[in-house]
């Protein structure tokens, strides 16, 4: 059987340009759009713009270029975009009734952004987790933990979770507990325990710090000393505060007891036990 070239040339002849200039098209936008998201983001960081929405802007106006270019090309074959645009809604609601949590989490991921519950950079607890914020995508955000483990959690367990952000204010105060034996005075225990809270480096004067008495436990009186200090000294002010609190209590001759347990046997039970 002859096989006629033209059924093959024809078609290659006409499309064939289009074709290699929708390619080329392509790759020109997604140069284009991975240098306009450097760009964006250069120029943002350059302005000490908010990380958290550099992240996003730049991302999105790299998204907008790709989708525009491939609209665009599709118009090259006759393709008419509204109609186009019609096809993909009715696709959109299928997918998203197949991917409702994935646009859950876009939907959270978006109101993450717009109410700024924390940002990249601050120490958090969400969804029983902690860790600093290294990312706010649109679809999960990033943490890393004390111990630098990755811990990536979907928005919508984010956003639908309790937040608690150690970070979000620039001061912190530190509780830190103390038992003082009974047999201690009330009042010369509070000057010592006053004293030491006065003198711990990195405090800051306003708040003042201040001396608690919590109450009467099993084996201990209670106190709570609490100082204020910037969020970035926390843990070194805890830290000093709990020296502080044990070595003036040492000098003072104040004893911090353990829990302890009295045990009463009953006479026959001893008398059972001595034959």
């Amino acid at each position: 059987m002859d096989i006629d070239a033209n059924t093959y040339l024809e078609p290659l002849i006409e499309h064939g340009p289009k074709v290699l200039g929708v390619l080329l098209a392509l790759l020109f936008a997604w140069v284009i759009a991975g240098w306009t998201e450097r760009g964006v983001r250069a120029g943002l960081e350059n302005r000490n713009f908010d990380a958290t929405l550099t992240r996003f802007f730049a991302k999105l106006t790299r998204y907008l270029i790709l989708i525009s270019a491939v609209l665009g090309c599709l118009g090259v074959f006759g393709i008419q975009t509204a109609s186009f645009a019609a096809v993909l809604a009715a696709a959109g609601f299928a997918v998203g009734m197949a991917f409702q949590g994935t646009l859950g989490n876009f939907a959270a991921g978006i109101m993450l952004l717009a109410f700024r519950p924390f940002k990249v950079g601050d120490y958090v607890e969400v969804n029983g987790e902690t860790g600093t914020c290294e990312h706010i995508d649109l679809f999960t955000c990033e943490f890393r933990t004390l111990d630098n483990k990755k811990l990536i959690i979907p928005n919508g367990a984010v956003f639908g979770s309790t937040i608690t952000n150690y970070t979000g204010y620039e001061i912190r105060r530190a509780d830190i507990s103390v038992g003082a034996e009974y047999s201690a005075d009330i009042d010369a225990t509070r000057a010592v325990l006053e004293k030491a809270a006065a003198s711990i480096p990195g405090m800051i004067q306003d708040p003042a710090p201040q001396v608690f008495l919590k109450g009467l436990g099993d084996s201990s009186v209670d106190w709570q000393v609490r100082v204020w200090c910037k969020t970035e000294d926390f843990w070194d002010v805890w830290q000093a505060t709990v020296r502080a609190c044990k070595v003036s209590l040492d000098e003072a001759g104040i004893g911090i007891p353990f829990p302890q347990q009295d045990v009463h046997l009953d006479e026959s039970v001893v008398q059972a036990l001595s034959k």
